[in-house]
């Protein structure tokens, strides 16, 4: 079967062999880094969303976006070898920017509630204003 492995003395023998002493010397540790689990990755996801939201507060516009719309944003978001840097592009290019045209020009220009979900073929997202009847006040 599979067990964990130890890799410390590896990564110890690599930076005997790239760095010299007097700089080895001035480490106070080596700290190596996994890879990030699945709800790190959703709690960055969450970070960047809510920086998006304190953005759009300024404009009255609420932003919902649905578990499955998430974890699409997780899925596109992460990459083995660069970690959660690439989220930030990922809600850039897929919320942000249609957001923009909504919020400025659209049908968000006068606030609402964005609603962020996943498409049928489950390939993009889906931004929709919800537009909120007003109830008829009787006097």
């Amino acid at each position: 079967g599979f067990s964990m492995q130890d890799h410390s003395t590896d990564s110890i023998e690599a930076i005997n062999r790239t760095f010299t002493p007097e700089f080895r010397n001035r480490l106070d540790a080596v700290v190596p880094f996994g890879p990030l689990g699945e709800d790190v990755i959703l709690t960055v996801a969450d970070k960047f969303l809510t920086e998006l939201q304190s953005q759009l507060d300024e404009r009255q516009v609420v932003i919902e976006v649905d578990e499955e719309a998430r974890l699409w944003l997780v899925e596109k978001g992460y990459d083995a070898t660069m970690g959660a840097r690439p989220m930030e592009r990922v809600i850039q290019e897929y919320i942000k920017k249609p957001l923009a045209d909504m919020v400025l020009f659209g049908s968000l220009a006068k606030g609402g509630t964005a609603a962020v979900t996943l498409n049928e073929a489950r390939d993009a997202l889906v931004i929709e204003a919800l537009i909120e009847v007003e109830e008829p006040v009787e006097a």
